[in-house]
C-alpha cells in the first residue's frame, strides 16, 4: 500500500483541517498517482473536499467510527479491522492512503511506499504525518529535482521500507 502527502520540514501536513499550501504541481502528481485507483481517507478528511464529495475516477474508502455514516459515491467502513478486510479486495500497489493524520498513524505499519512532497518550510500546523526519516524502517529511494512555486521550494521524495 501507497502513502501519499505534502509535508513541510517539521512533517506538518495541515492546519485547522486544511492543507497548508495548494502547490499545482503537487495536485497534478496526486492526480496522477491516484486515479483509477482505490483511496482510503478518513471522514474529516473527505469534509475538506469540494461539496464534501467523494473524488472522481477513483474507488473512495471512507474510514468514520460514526455508524450512521454514508457517502454517496463511496464505501464507508467503520473500523481498522474492517478497512483492512475491504482492501484485500485491491491489489496493494493500487491502494492511496491520502489521509488524514489519525488514519496515516494507523495505517503506518501496513504501507510499504510513500510518494511525499516534501516543502522546505516550516508552517503553523495541527496535523502532521510520521516522521519517515527518524524512522530506520524507511529510506528515500527517489528524489526529484528541486522546483519552486513562487517563493516556495519543494521536492518529491519517495520513501520505501526497507525490506
Amino acid at each position: 500500500m501507497n502513502f501519499i502527502v505534502a509535508a513541510d520540514n517539521n512533517w506538518a501536513i495541515g492546519s485547522h483541517n486544511r492543507l497548508l499550501v495548494k502547490i499545482p504541481n503537487d495536485m497534478k502528481r496526486f492526480r496522477e498517482e491516484t486515479v483509477g485507483k482505490v483511496v482510503v481517507l478518513g471522514r474529516k478528511t473527505l469534509e475538506t473536499f469540494p461539496q464534501g464529495q467523494p473524488l472522481q475516477d477513483r474507488t473512495n474508502i471512507v474510514l468514520s467510527a460514526n455508524p450512521r455514516c454514508s457517502v454517496k459515491g463511496a464505501k464507508v467502513v467503520h473500523s481498522l479491522e474492517e478497512l483492512l478486510e475491504e482492501l484485500k479486495q485491491y491489489r496493494d500497489e493500487d491502494i492511496y492512503i491520502i489521509g488524514g493524520e489519525s488514519l496515516y498513524r494507523q495505517m503506518l505499519p501496513y504501507c510499504n511506499v510513500a510518494h511525499v512532497t516534501k516543502i522546505d518550510r516550516e508552517y503553523e500546523a495541527d496535523a502532521y504525518f510520521p516522521n519517515l526519516d527518524e524512522d530506520p524502517e524507511w529510506e528515500i529511494t527517489a528524489c526529484s529535482e528541486e522546483q519552486t512555486y513562487f517563493d516556495i521550494a519543494y521536492e518529491f521524495l519517495k520513501y520505501e521500507r526497507k525490506s
